[in-house]
């Protein structure tokens, strides 16, 4: 099932989240509907919170569909970065919450994370360049932080119109979303 996805602006998107056990509530439905509405809105990663949920966990698929390229896939639950290391790279990010708003953002190419996937085995691992981007971005929504806050003062000042469509919903998208401040019609 597609599940709309939260849009900038809601309380959710600046919460840190809760970790969860193994008794959480239809926890496979839930991430079979995170990738889901991932793929339906053409995103390589999606984290809890996104669909409402303040909750640490989080998908990733680097995949190029279209190109047939081998990506990286994974599930992410209950996730702790343990070390980023290396020379930070800028990269223009976007963001499924907060969508038309492309950022050059910096971070360090190489994460190491602690995690569980969806079978609750436990894992740490290191990942570099596109995937350690897509994963600390994606942990970045888990810890209530969004890209957009690592910018500078005078370029969220020259983006505030643009947030707050999105928050008002006076946007138009490919995919269900939820607005936090869009006026009952």
């Amino acid at each position: 099932m597609k599940l709309p996805i939260v849009a900038y602006g809601d309380p959710v998107l600046k919460k840190k989240c809760a970790e969860i056990d193994q008794s959480y509530p239809d926890l496979n439905r839930l991430i079979e509907n995170m990738w889901d509405t991932m793929y339906n809105a053409w995103g390589v990663g999606l984290a809890a919170p996104q669909i409402g949920l303040p909750i640490r966990l989080f998908i990733v698929d680097t995949g190029d569909k279209e190109e047939k390229k081998e990506g990286f896939k994974q599930v992410f639950i209950n996730p702790q970065i343990i070390e980023e290391t290396g020379e930070p790279w800028a990269f223009t990010e976007g963001c499924l919450s907060i969508p038309d708003i492309r950022e050059s953002v910096s971070r360090k190419p190489n994460v190491r994370i602690r995690f569980f996937d969806a079978d609750w085995n436990e894992h740490e691992e290191e990942f570099t360049g596109m995937p350690a981007r897509v994963i600390q971005h994606e942990y970045d929504h888990i810890e209530g932080k969004l890209f957009t806050d690592t910018l500078g003062a005078l370029r969220k000042t020259m983006l505030k119109g643009k947030l707050d469509a999105i928050s008002k919903g006076n946007i138009k998208v490919d995919y269900r979303m939820k607005f936090p401040n869009q006026k009952k019609r």
